[in-house]
């Protein structure tokens, strides 16, 4: 047996390698991405104030730290037993949008988008965002990065820091919003539902109008039949903030929609001796390995699982071409993994016009940003929809509110089986009689590029450092062929 290996896996936050194991044949028999990377920040959170944790937890990650921010925050508040004021609850929402355009601009632009703007057989040394500039000019390469340099400057106002911001706490926000912040953020508003509007025109021309990337979109090697997971609000309409979890399954039917208190009633872990990153999966359904269909307990968190769950986007622009996407790949579930690019740069037409419903409400100003907690601590759930997919925070303190148990399950988590199952499945389509270039293994990366992981965020490496290579092996599990790209 044969075995490859891509070592380190690009474009991505964090560090993994995948390897495929090739027959005598040379087609796939199995492949593996593996997380070498140890977590640690649920064990050194013990012991903490539960107040804390929001800035603690927000140093998780620099790609979304305001995700943990607020899951963290809420969860703060769901140990508190506190309902904090509206005033609060918008501003932390208001903040989340902001973020939200910025981290799916990254990833859209400069993690996933040289595969489709370059193409996917592109010279390796092209495929990044200044290949990307120099393909589609550099007008439009100053419009990426000018909106995610304005985004982060507002960051940097209402959550005191750019980077790893700490502006929410235990009973919302710690300052509230000005009325010259609030011009500014409206200004810089429109500006991103523009620029929403000119992604979603870019996509529809360098993606949906190349039948090559559309045949590539729709094809089996790069399609799975799962649940999939995300937050409601009352009308079953996509928030990011607040609502409901809920879960339907290959079918689009609901199979079940509960509260973030109640996430271990519906969600278990399995391990893999052969990785530190967990798989999550459905209790109802059980784990049934690395399969998909309405019997295995697999399921999906991300931006097309948010779409899928919902029965449309709460803001005008965006549930337009919502349901555009729907009526173009065939209606509704779409199981496409590479759709998920689709979905995306619909979030962030949806942040934009959220962003400014938020900004434009007369209370975004009023002084009742916090509440103090009274109660005596116990224990808390918080949820948000982090870019990646559900982030569950989950706190126990003692009388004191220090924190006794952690238990954080972060959207690259819950998409770690599905995620093995794309590389998998790709590296099936696309290898045969054992024949490897670098342009196929880069479609293979695709598959979890799609997703967008933070394995960073998923989990933790001690000595800091980054192993990631493919190793092939033949059918005696022979090491054959070692590729590496460090």
């Amino acid at each position: 047996m044969k075995k490859v290996t891509i070592d380190p896996i690009t474009r991505l936050e964090g560090h993994g390698k995948i390897e495929i194991f090739l027959d005598d044949a040379g087609k796939v028999a199995d492949a593996y991405l593996q997380i070498p990377e140890l977590r640690g920040f649920e064990k050194f959170c013990q012991g903490r104030p539960v107040e804390e944790m929001p800035r603690i937890t927000s140093r998780i990650c620099g790609v979304c730290p305001e995700a943990h921010l607020m899951a963290s925050a809420k969860a703060g508040d769901a140990v508190y037993g506190m309902e904090i004021p509206r005033t609060a609850a918008m501003l932390r929402e208001l903040l989340y949008n902001i973020f939200y355009v910025t981290d799916h601009t990254t990833h859209f632009y400069a993690l996933a988008g040289p595969d489709f703007v370059l193409g996917p057989d592109a010279p390796k040394e092209q495929r990044n965002i200044l290949g990307i500039v120099h393909k589609v000019g550099v007008e439009i390469g100053g419009k990426v990065i000018g909106i995610r340099g304005a985004c982060h400057e507002l960051i940097k106002k209402m959550g005191g820091k750019a980077v790893h911001p700490v502006g929410a706490v235990p009973g919302g926000m710690s300052m509230g919003m000005t009325k010259e912040l609030q011009q500014e953020v409206l200004k810089v508003g429109e500006e991103a539902l523009e620029f929403a509007k000119f992604t979603i025109q870019l996509f529809n021309d360098i993606v949906l109008k190349n039948k090559e990337y559309v045949d590539i979109i729709l094809s089996d090697m790069f399609t799975h039949q799962t649940y999939n997971m995300g937050l409601v609000d009352e009308n079953n309409h996509t928030n990011f903030y607040d609502g409901w979890i809920r879960v339907t399954g290959p079918d689009g039917k609901e199979l079940a929609k509960f509260k973030a208190a109640d996430y271990l009633d519906h969600i278990d872990e399995h391990v893999e001796p052969w990785s530190y990153l967990k798989f999550p999966y459905l209790k109802k359904v059980g784990w049934k390995g690395f399969v998909d269909g309405p019997n295995s307990g697999v399921y999906k968190a991300t931006p097309l699982s948010r779409c899928n769950v919902s029965e449309g986007m709460a803001t005008p622009l965006a549930n337009e071409e919502h349901e555009r996407m729907y009526k173009t790949l065939g209606g509704r579930p779409v199981h496409q993994t590479l759709a998920t690019h689709w979905a995306r740069v619909i979030e962030i037409l949806y942040s934009a016009e959220r962003w400014l419903e938020l900004i434009n409400d007369p209370e975004i100003t009023g002084p009742e940003y916090r509440a103090v907690p009274t109660q005596i601590p116990n224990e808390g759930v918080g949820v948000v929809e982090a870019p990646r997919g559900t982030l569950y925070h989950h706190y126990k303190t003692d009388e004191n509110g220090m924190i006794e148990f952690a238990n954080l399950i972060v959207g690259t988590t819950n998409n770690n089986a599905p995620i093995n199952m794309s590389v998998k499945k790709a590296a099936e389509g696309l290898i045969k009689d054992g024949k490897i270039n670098d342009g196929l293994l880069n479609m293979v990366e695709m598959a979890f590029r799609a997703y967008d992981p933070c394995f960073g965020c998923a989990t933790h490496t001690l000595p800091g450092q980054m192993p990631l290579i493919i190793d092939v092996y033949d059918k005696d599990r022979q090491l054959v062929e070692k590729l590496r790209r460090d």
